[in-house]
């Protein structure tokens, strides 16, 4: 398992969107871009795809401490955290009123077979005009 594998299931286990992710890198004054963000993210075979170093990593997660737990002066409490972020998501899902499945009736109606000459036919368009050749020899009819 390497970093790169490591910092997805962090994003997922704690439902994180690359907006978060780039916040609590700023609490340890370390600056990365969402596109940066992306690269680590992505397959290893994508050929954008890049490694996410030791120190990213490592500034990641220091920071992760300073977002869930706080500072000393200012101790915050990771579970109320974590459900800020769940509620930050959510909000898109819970304002639409989910609607029951409804299995659509099937109609019945009789299919047609295929026929090829059913199918319409492009115009032929000629390419060569129809010339006819005078080789300096007169015809004699």
């Amino acid at each position: 398992m390497n970093n790169n594998d490591i910092f997805k299931k962090l994003r997922v286990a704690l439902q994180l969107r690359d907006d978060q992710i780039v916040e609590i890198m700023q609490l340890v004054d370390f600056r990365i871009s969402a596109a940066e963000l992306g690269a680590f993210f992505r397959n290893a075979d994508h050929p954008k795809y890049m490694e996410c170093g030791d120190q990213v990593l490592r500034n990641f997660l220091n920071g992760l401490v300073i977002h869930l737990r706080g500072t000393k002066e200012n101790p915050k409490n990771a579970m109320e955290v974590i459900k800020q972020n769940k509620a930050a998501i959510q909000p898109n899902t819970i304002d639409k009123p989910k609607e029951e499945f409804k299995p659509k009736l099937k109609t019945e109606f009789k299919k047609k077979t295929f026929n090829p000459k059913d199918k319409k036919q492009a115009p032929k368009i000629q390419i060569v005009e129809k010339v006819q050749y005078k080789n300096g020899k007169n015809k004699k009819s």
